[in-house]
């Protein structure tokens, strides 16, 4: 049980943060700016959240796999290769959660007092410190609650993360692909406790973003 952990921890961690920065980002730009084909660039920002995590996945073999644009760069450039490699379940990881990130983050970016930036931009602050000292700090609670659910989405991905990275036992086995393994294999005392176990992680990061969701009095 616990190479899987250790593996799903850590591709749950990177996810988080590669998804953070992205989702952060873009919901502060997509909070802030308004022009034609705004609501079509929205849409597919969240689109990795509805469609199928099989199909989110088909899209990822395509782009990095080595035929794909992406794929051959980086094999050519660089020497890397995401299929079947624990990087790339990080990248399957990070694309379906950044949905959660990035509707959070806009939200807590629309909610804050614009007058408060705008001020500092009326005072001669530049765009960055504005981001750094003003909005951030303002959408700090909501942020927060969005990587919380990031990160336990992260965690439980499934169907990209097994189109990308395959089923490598110690190499790109998580808890959930190791959950259909030990299923598959009929090991159901293997497969229940790996239930538990993502089940109590993810109920904890449940808590946490709902503490963090709650009005401050």
């Amino acid at each position: 049980m616990l190479t899987p952990l250790w593996l799903t921890l850590k591709v749950a961690l990177l996810a988080t943060l590669l998804a953070g920065v992205l989702g952060v980002g873009l919901g502060w730009w997509m909070a802030r700016r308004r022009f034609a084909g705004h609501a079509v660039i929205d849409a597919a920002l969240v689109l990795p959240m509805v469609l199928p995590p099989t199909v989110v996945g088909y899209y990822l073999i395509v782009l990095v796999g080595r035929q794909g644009p992406l794929g051959r760069w980086l094999e050519s450039s660089f020497g890397i290769t995401l299929l079947f490699t624990w990087q790339g379940a990080v990248l399957a990881a990070a694309v379906v959660a950044l949905p959660l990130i990035y509707k959070a983050a806009r939200a807590a970016f629309e909610d804050t007092d614009a007058r408060f930036a705008q001020a500092a931009r009326t005072l001669g602050a530049p765009e960055w410190e504005v981001f750094l000292r003003i909005s951030l700090p303002l959408a700090l609670r909501g942020i927060g609650a969005g990587l919380a659910l990031t990160f336990a989405r992260a965690m439980g991905e499934f169907g990209a993360t097994l189109m990308i990275a395959g089923n490598l036992p110690g190499r790109t086995q998580t808890l959930s692909v190791a959950v259909y393994s030990a299923v598959q294999a009929g090991d159901d005392p293997l497969a229940l406790r790996l239930t538990l176990l993502i089940s109590a992680v993810c109920i904890v990061l449940l808590v946490v973003a709902s503490r963090l969701l709650q009005p401050r009095h």
